[in-house]
Order: C-alpha cells, then sequence, then structure tokens
C-alpha cells in the first residue's frame, strides 16, 4: 500500500486493457550482490464522461469509537466530496449500523444532491459496532438497486474495530462473498487512529472485489473521491493475477516484497475459479522482488511476466507477457529512472518501520538522504516533498 500511495512512471497503454514494465538495478541497500527488479502493470484509463452510471451504497459506521478524533465527521466531510461529483444517472442509498443496522437513505438520484448530503449531515454516533448486520443490510439495499449496465458498489466508512456479532473477516466474508460474485463491488475506507482496524478492512476489500483506501484529512479524501473518483469507482480488470517465472539459469534465488496476504499458488495463476485482485480504470499495480544471479554478469533473460485477468463486461479471460532480460538492468541504483529510485526508498522505509530482518543494515539517515534527493529531483510531486519530511522527522526521533 505505501509504495502504490505515490505516482508511477508507467506509460498507458494506447489501445489495449493493460501494458507491462519491468525494470531494475543493483540495490542500494543490501551489499551482497541483491539487484531489485520492479514489475509494473498500467490500466487503461477512462475519463469521467465515459464513466459508467454508478449505484453506490454507503455503508456508514456510526458506533461510539467513531465519536473519538472526529472521526464521523470527516467521513461526512469526505462523502461529500463525491456526492459533489455525482451526475443525475447516479443514485446513492445509505445504511447506517452501530448495535445493529438500518436503511437511512433509500436510492437517490445523485441529482437530488441536497436529500443525500441531509441524510448524511444528520448522523449522530450511537451505539456498538456491528460491521456484519452492516454489510448484509447494505448488500441487500445494492442488490435490489443493481443496475446491469453500470457500477454497482457498496462503500464501507469505519474504523473497522467490530465488537458485536460477528468480528473476524472470514465470518463476515461468508455473508457478502455471494455479491462480489455477482457483481457487486466492495470499497473500504478507514478513518481513525489507535484502535484502527486496517486487517479486518484490507481484507475485506480484497474478499469483495474492491479496493482498500485509507483517510485521514481532507486531502486524502480529495485523492480519493475527486481526483481518483473514476478509477475508485469502475473496475476495468476482475480476478487480475501477475506471474513472474524467473529463469533459474540466471536468476539463484529471489524475494517478492511485501503481498505476503496476497499471493496466489502457481498452479493457480489460469485456475480462472481462484479468486484474485481487481484493478480500477488508470491503475497501476507495483511489485518489487529482490534477487541473487548466479554470476555478477550473467546475461539472458531473467523472468516472463504474465498478466491474467477477467473483463467485467465481457467476462472473456485474457492473458498477456512479456520477457525482462540482463540488459534491461541499470548498472547502477542512480542510472536508474527517478521512480523507480522512489519505489525503493519507500518500500525500504515500509520495511524499516515494520521492523523486517532485511532492512537490519538500513537507517533512516541513508533513507533521509536519498528521499531529500528525490524530492529536489521531483519539485512538482506534493507528495515525494511530505515523504522526505517524514523520514526526516522518524531520523530525528530514532537517532539513527
Amino acid at each position: 500500500e505505501v509504495v502504490h500511495y505515490f505516482q508511477q512512471d508507467y506509460a498507458a497503454p494506447p489501445d489495449v486493457a493493460f501494458a507491462l514494465y519491468a525494470d531494475g538495478a543493483p540495490s542500494p541497500f543490501q551489499k551482497d550482490g541483491t539487484q531489485i527488479i520492479r514489475v509494473g502493470v498500467q490500466g487503461y484509463s477512462v475519463s469521467e464522461a465515459e464513466r459508467k452510471p454508478a449505484s453506490l451504497t454507503f455503508v456508514i459506521d456510526i458506533s461510539g469509537s467513531m465519536a473519538q478524533d472526529g472521526r464521523l465527521e470527516l467521513v461526512k466531510q469526505s462523502l461529500q466530496m463525491l456526492v459533489d461529483r455525482l451526475r443525475p444517472s447516479d443514485s446513492v442509498a445509505i445504511v447506517v449500523y452501530g448495535s445493529d443496522a438500518r436503511l437511512v437513505l433509500n436510492p437517490t438520484s445523485g441529482e437530488d444532491r441536497a436529500t443525500i448530503l441531509s441524510a448524511i449531515y444528520g448522523l449522530q454516533p450511537e451505539g456498538a459496532t456491528n460491521v456484519e448486520a452492516g454489510l448484509r443490510l447494505g448488500y441487500d439495499i445494492a442488490n435490489r438497486a443493481y443496475r446491469p449496465d453500470g457500477i454497482n458498489r457498496v462503500i464501507l466508512c469505519s474504523d473497522g474495530v467490530a465488537n458485536v456479532g460477528a468480528t473476524g473477516p472470514d465470518q463476515i466474508l461468508q455473508s457478502i462473498r455471494g455479491y462480489a460474485d455477482a457483481g457487486i463491488t466492495l470499497t473500504t475506507v478507514g478513518f481513525g487512529m489507535g484502535n484502527f482496524n486496517d486487517v479486518l478492512m484490507e481484507q475485506l476489500a480484497d474478499n469483495g472485489d474492491g479496493n482498500y483506501a485509507y483517510v485521514d484529512d481532507l486531502d486524502e479524501a480529495q485523492k480519493l473521491f475527486v481526483e481518483d473518483m473514476t478509477s475508485t469507482l469502475q473496475v476495468i480488470a476482475l480476478n487480475a493475477k501477475v506471474q513472474v517465472d524467473f529463469n533459474n539459469e540466471v536468476v539463484a534465488r529471489y524475494r517478492l516484497i511485501g503481498y505476503e496476504n496476497r499471493a496466489v499458488a502457481d498452479q493457480d495463476f489460469r485456475n480462472n475459479a481462484v479468486d484474485a485482485g481487481e484493478i480500477g480504470a488508470g491503475h497501476t499495480v507495483t511489485a518489487l522482488y529482490a534477487v541473487q544471479f548466479h554470476n555478477p554478469g550473467v546475461e539472458g533473460r531473467i523472468a516472463t511476466v504474465s498478466l491474467r485477468w477477467e473483463d467485467p463486461t465481457t467476462h472473456e479471460v485474457k492473458e498477456i507477457n512479456g520477457n525482462f532480460n540482463s540488459w534491461d538492468m541499470a548498472k547502477s541504483f542512480d542510472e536508474a529512472s527517478l521512480r523507480y529510485q522512489l519505489d525503493l526508498v519507500v518500500a525500504q522505509y515500509a520495511e524499516l518501520l515494520r521492523r523486517s530482518p532485511y532492512a537490519a543494515e538500513t537507517t533512516f539517515d541513508d533513507l533521509r538522504i536519498r528521499s531529500q534527493r528525490l524530492a529536489a529531483q521531483l519539485p512538482g510531486d506534493a507528495d515525494v516533498a511530505e515523504l522526505a519530511q517524514l523520514i526526516e522527522r522518524a531520523s530525528q526521533l530514532s537517532g539513527w
């Protein structure tokens, strides 16, 4: 999630659904000959004018914990940004839950902005947190308002702290999986700090054929619901799987960085019955691999990268692939593209924050130097500037 937060440098595919990219360079953080290979997927973009009409069901947590730190108020302001972008052909229904769930607003045209916002701003915190009841009712309402020609999405807004009814992702997912298979996707949006349960929110989105985001201020809400609105709502690929087949004559060992809870078994890559990830319009997907070669100067095919997905309209399964070779690698880290360098710094920062053994030789000061350089080299990117500030603060707090 940390790497995916940042802008990538993959060119948009000109006349196909997806494009595959790969590049690599020696790692600046390991001294044992490790190379880092970046594999990227770029989906085609859909303009807001071309976006399908949307049937949206907001499922809003109004439990007592949402009163902390103004969480519910931030939900209201965030959803207003989305409502402000809706068209008359869109519709919104609102379900809320505390100790139990209830319908607050029947499906209402996006043209009736005042009615929708009145329902949102009238909400007040109450009760315990029965996520299961909220999602059950939300999906039931979404199913009744289903549009065969449009986007059908449940948007869950919560701090993820379930304490009534089913409280674990597996139990809750049993009640919603059928709706996901029937074309109703899920966006989970997390709010709050401290007792926030990101594991529950992420796993619900993964298994609800949707996406997960975290909002801690209005700038993040603007990014999710305004700047990235179409890619947040419109899915262009179902059950998307990426497989990287390394050439064992060149590669001695490899490690996928991250994705611990999203791995698909090798033998299931072409098994269409195995659920995988969804990709929104214009979305990028990035994976980083740490690899070591048999010999430093070895040449040849390093890996074959394949992408397999199901078209959400025709349900036709498609597959593309391409080779990544030793001559496609940069000779040094500093010769690689700036966005590649940024992804590695971001990934290593995340590894260091979670005390990964693979970051044992890295210090926050190492990352501070590289992030400040990247902020200067990418002056128009406010996210990179903020990253440099965060790493500098982490370096000051840690003393290293």
